[in-house]
């Protein structure tokens, strides 16, 4: 079996994941067309660690880390809002909705990415910006392109998209298909109640 391609996450409830698609990627895909490579709603998490590829052999210790990282986390709960891009709005690449990020989320974050570096997994070097892709923009965008896409995104204003309650971490493989990525949870750690 060869390698997997693996990251960690915690997951939105449907209901929220639609509400995204429904405000922010149905009424943007309106002005953009084709320009932007949307991201379904059932795909729609918050990644905590990517892993990039790994062993199978892998998997046991990694579900054995998420077990302990989840013993020591408590339920929380958090705030879905606000539309932005990455690196700029003056030059999207990748389209988001933002997370207000509470304490035990950035705990978790913290929890994984340590224990994840005691396993032998590269540290992220960038700092933690809790977010959801719903969009990567197209390679070949023109500076036209560009410009109408940074218009859209400066007319749609998003408040709140609701509360998400967090209960669980997960391991995800990701298979990249020519039809878009697919997701498949390997593994579930619900935390203590």
């Amino acid at each position: 079996m060869g390698l997997l391609r693996a990251f960690i996450a915690v997951e939105l409830p449907h209901e929220i994941q639609q509400d995204i698609y429904d405000k922010a990627t149905v009424v943007l895909k309106k002005t953009t067309g084709s320009l932007i490579r949307w991201v379904p709603p059932e795909n729609m998490h918050l990644t905590l660690k990517f892993l990039g590829d790994i062993s199978p052999s892998n998997v046991d210790m990694l579900t054995q880390m998420l077990r302990a990282e989840a013993d020591s986390s408590h339920c929380f709960d958090m705030h879905v809002s606000r539309l932005g891009s990455f690196p700029s709005l003056r030059r999207p690449r990748v389209i988001y909705i933002g997370i207000q990020a509470p304490a035990g989320l950035e705990a978790l974050r913290h929890g994984v990415e340590s224990a994840s570096r005691r396993l032998g997994y590269e540290s992220e070097d960038r700092a933690f910006s809790p977010h959801l892709t719903i969009g990567r923009v197209r390679q070949d965008v023109t500076a036209s392109d560009g410009q109408k896409i940074r218009q859209a995104l400066e007319n749609i204003h998003i408040d709140s998209l609701g509360t998400a309650r967090v209960d669980s971490v997960h391991l995800f493989k990701s298979d990249l298909k020519p039809t878009g990525s697919v997701y498949t949870k390997l593994f579930s750690a619900p935390f203590k109640p």
